[in-house]
């Protein structure tokens, strides 16, 4: 039987930057991925991949329609989707042939199949599918759960791989849908509405909300819904979706989506993307004791420990956010703790991204949050507009959002819509990870001409003293 220090079950973010941690902490680690290639959900099917499409598409939509103010003249400007899903497929590859080259790197065994924990310290290794191919058992001291989430489903939508698909379905088209419809106005629906809404199809959003991005500051989320509508997406809020029927044969076939109280609307091809849920299923957790809570998410304490001595959990398994670097950080905590008795995350500083044009990034406290909670704040706002680089860049739509706390104007949450958002809110995040004031952010020098020019001046306007507006 082979024994490690650390046995890691799932290949994705977490798991496998937790397996390369542990290494350099001197820990023997073995890590067990189902899947042939490893990155997980984020790497093979997820993040990696909609970032290259987002990006082609945005580029496609560019030379199609803005670059004339550029004085260039194009003519004729023609998509070839099969050239640009194989520019996908070559960005997913080598990203996670990177990651199989930092497992051998650090000497982190490769086990290929489906991990279950069979006691304190035991895993099964099935390969191939349902087992077929046997099993292997291996010992650990220490075993980390970190096999990630799913596609949540929706009670009378069947997703079937072609007509009705999940995200991943969305990222592989063999051509652009003439009407495609998003069940679901969070990051992954509008994400990829955009990629197909650049390269042709007529989209249609469907949202259950009154609102789109659920949990985002509500003042950038209507911004964001007009900004969408103008480029032409379609949005039907307070939309309960209730069944989804394929009808109609070769060609012709086509999806009805049924709503509670709306007409039903027709699609060559839906997505749902209603959010996600935990892989805690099938790693034989009952059995051993660990305890889920009620959505199925895996107990930890402050350390990432379950309720079992030895078992741990981290990333989408547990609670909070189920983001890539999350994950990220929830691995590298993890094994610092086990080795060194010390890692933290602050899940109160966790950015999120909207990869969208123009990009949406937060952090921190919404302003609903902070009235809410009855927290005395300002508000410091500065326009895209107002920006020279932004200018320079025919990228002048958006603005920053700086939020303070009214007596100690410590900053309690950065709110961009705009160009390159999802860089600039790195600088928001570094400010509120030391306790930075808005003050301490406005007299920080930035170089002109930048975007980043734009969290100053909101830094600056939260106690009325921006300089450029």
């Amino acid at each position: 039987m082979p024994e490690h220090d650390l046995i890691v079950i799932g290949a994705g973010p977490g798991g496998y930057v937790a397996a390369i941690r542990a290494a350099q902490l001197g820990l023997d680690v073995g890590i067990v991925e189902k899947e042939a290639e490893l990155g997980g959900t984020c790497v093979r099917v997820g993040c990696i991949p909609s970032k290259a499409l987002l990006e082609s598409s945005e580029r496609y939509a560019e030379a199609k329609h803005g670059l004339e103010a550029h004085g260039i003249e194009l003519g004729e400007v023609g998509l070839d989707l099969a050239a640009m899903m194989k520019r996908k497929d070559a960005v997913v590859k080598a990203n996670t042939d990177g990651v199989a080259f930092l497992m051998k790197k650090n000497k982190v065994t490769r086990y290929a199949g489906t991990g279950r924990i069979t006691g304190p310290g035991t895993v099964v290794v099935r390969s191939g599918e349902g087992g077929d191919d046997g099993e292997q058992e291996l010992a650990a001291e220490h075993v980390l759960i970190a096999t990630g989430s799913s596609v949540a489903t929706l009670p009378g939508v069947e997703i079937d791989g072609e007509i009705v698909v999940d995200s991943s379905g969305a990222l592989a088209f063999d051509e652009v849908p003439g009407r495609f419809v998003v069940i679901g106005a969070g990051y992954i629906g509008l994400e990829l509405g955009s990629v197909w809404q650049r390269l042709g199809s007529q989209v249609t959003v469907l949202e259950y909300l009154d609102r789109v991005l659920p949990g985002m500051d509500a003042e950038l989320a209507k911004e964001a819904k007009k900004v969408f509508a103008k480029q032409g997406m379609r949005f039907q809020l307070g939309a309960k979706v209730t069944g989804v029927e394929v009808k109609g044969k070769g060609a012709k076939r086509h999806a009805v989506v049924q709503m509670e109280g709306h007409d039903p609307v027709e699609a060559d091809r839906v997505l749902l993307a209603v959010g996600r849920t935990p892989n805690t299923a099938d790693l034989g957790l009952d059995d051993v004791g660990v305890e889920l809570d009620e959505r199925g998410r895996v107990k930890v304490d402050e350390a990432f420990r379950t309720s079992v001595h030895g078992i741990y959990a981290i990333g989408d398994v547990i609670a909070g956010p189920m983001l890539a670097h999350k994950a990220e950080e929830d691995g590298v905590a993890a094994v610092e703790r086990i080795v060194t008795g010390a890692g933290h995350v602050d899940y109160g500083l966790v950015p999120g991204i909207v990869y969208t044009e123009p990009e949406i990034a937060t952090v921190g406290k919404t302003e609903e949050a902070l009235k809410e909670q009855g927290v005395p704040y300002v508000k410091g706002v500065f326009p895209y507009q107002a920006n020279g680089r932004a200018r320079a860049m025919d990228r002048t739509g958006g603005k920053v959002k700086v939020l303070a706390h009214a007596e100690t104007d410590r900053l309690l949450g950065v709110h961009i819509i705009g160009a390159r958002a999802g860089d600039l809110i790195a600088e928001a995040v570094t400010a509120m990870t030391f306790g930075a004031s808005a003050e301490d952010l406005a007299r920080t020098v930035h170089a002109h001409p930048t975007l980043s020019e734009a969290v100053k001046e909101a830094a600056l306007a939260a106690s009325g003293a921006a300089l450029h507006i």
